[in-house]
């Protein structure tokens, strides 16, 4: 099978993934290429193979990827995702192997990825990169591992920056940074400050809708990121039952 590579020219009629078994099929990713049409004037790339389901990687330069990383001349990989009935047949590793040739013919140090001590949802699998050479290059709390692939020796090493690392903030009560790089946040934020509204939860949503806004984020993850008391909670892009239950007995307000 082979990868399309979805562009301006052919995104209007190309899905893009993530959000295809949504009941209302491509309704929810309005934002998502919304945010994609401005991000390819970035350098973001988006290769997908060419069927009806999630299998692609999406990566940017790293200068101008949504993440309060430094990594200059890296590229960033914001999503690699192969689901499904689609797992195990070497695709993977042919999306990677795409990224790799792409970056190294634009003269790219290495790829750098946000992922997690352990699988969880939304981040790259540590383990799969890990064995495909990939290498930690900087923790933040409470589970961020920053993974690199060098193509050279004697590359700098990327890092978060310093106050994206420490899973607090200084404000309280609930704390949602978040931003349109994925098309479920558009459909779940709204959800969300709905129900804050009607259950009297002091809740602040803070959209990240520029790279320089991302850069200074205290989320290592800036699609979606919780805090609640100053203090990182999820990055699971929640339902209101899942939202409520959270919040329940530490901002709760009958």
């Amino acid at each position: 099978m082979s990868i399309i590579t979805v562009d301006a020219n052919n995104i209007d009629k190309e899905h893009i993934c993530c959000a295809i078994s949504e009941k209302k099929g491509e309704n929810c990713v309005a934002s998502k290429k919304a945010w994609m049409k401005e991000r390819f004037k970035d350098g973001l790339e988006f290769k997908k193979l060419d069927v009806r389901g999630k299998v692609f990687i999406e990566y940017i330069p790293a200068e101008k990827a949504f993440a309060p990383i430094i990594a200059d001349n890296y590229m960033y990989i914001n999503c690699f995702w192969v689901s499904g009935r689609y797992k195990g047949q070497g695709y993977g590793n042919k999306l990677l192997d795409e990224c790799v040739i792409d970056a190294k013919n634009k003269g790219k140090d290495g790829l750098v990825a946000l992922s997690s001590e352990k699988k969880i949802p939304f981040l790259s699998d540590p383990k799969y990169l890990k064995y495909k050479g990939f290498r930690v290059c900087d923790i933040a709390q409470p589970y961020y591992e920053l993974l690199y692939l060098p193509f050279h020796k004697d590359v700098d090493i990327p890092k978060f920056k310093e106050f994206a690392k420490r899973g607090i903030i200084d404000e309280m009560n609930a704390v949602l940074y978040y931003s349109d790089q994925c098309p479920h946040t558009a459909k779940y934020i709204p959800i969300i400050e709905k129900a804050a509204k009607e259950n009297n939860i002091k809740f602040k949503s803070v959209k990240l809708d520029s790279v320089e806004k991302a850069k200074n984020a205290p989320a290592p993850f800036t699609t979606y990121s919780l805090y609640v008391n100053g203090k990182f909670e999820t990055n699971e892009i929640l339902t209101e039952k899942k939202f409520l239950k959270i919040v329940k007995g530490k901002l709760w307000k009958p």
